[in-house]
């Protein structure tokens, strides 16, 4: 992958999953026949992208290395917002809880973008390829917790 494509992974799964998802709705899936749902789904799909690989060790490294020496236990940090994501996944395909999951989400990345910032700042790599650069990922960044407030609404 280059090493715009390594940074745009997150964005495809939303928007080809939104894509696929509301087509499904379109051709008469009628739990995806609102956009809500299956921008739900596509969250989900991007979150089990961005989940899985904080247990993978090439990326679980990177992504320790990513966290600003400020925080303590950085490995541990990890492991926490890696089942965080996993769970908000889950939560966003249960729709008595896929409020709540989108709002936990949307915070999450908040909290997790100074790490982002740090990676950016100090030339970090992710499974040998170099972050996202500041500008793009700040953009991401944006519409990824708008579509999670959206997913909220």
């Amino acid at each position: 992958m280059t090493r715009l494509e390594e940074g745009m992974v997150p964005f495809i799964a939303l928007i080809g999953g939104f894509v696929a998802l509301r087509l499904l709705g379109v051709a008469g899936v009628d739990m995806l026949d609102s956009w809500q749902p299956a921008l739900r789904g596509a969250l989900a799909l991007m979150f089990v992208v961005t989940g899985v690989p904080h247990f993978l060790p090439s990326w679980r490294r990177d992504f320790v290395a990513m966290i600003p020496a400020a925080f303590p236990q950085p490995a541990l940090l990890v492991t926490i917002t890696g089942v965080l994501e996993l769970a908000g996944a889950a939560g966003l395909l249960l729709p008595p809880i896929a409020p709540y999951a989108a709002i936990g989400l949307a915070l999450l990345m908040i909290a997790m973008f100074p790490a982002n910032v740090s990676a950016a700042r100090r030339g970090l790599t992710l499974a040998g390829k170099p972050v996202t650069p500041l500008p793009t990922r700040t953009a991401l960044q944006v519409l990824f917790v708008a579509a999670a407030i959206a997913a909220a609404a």
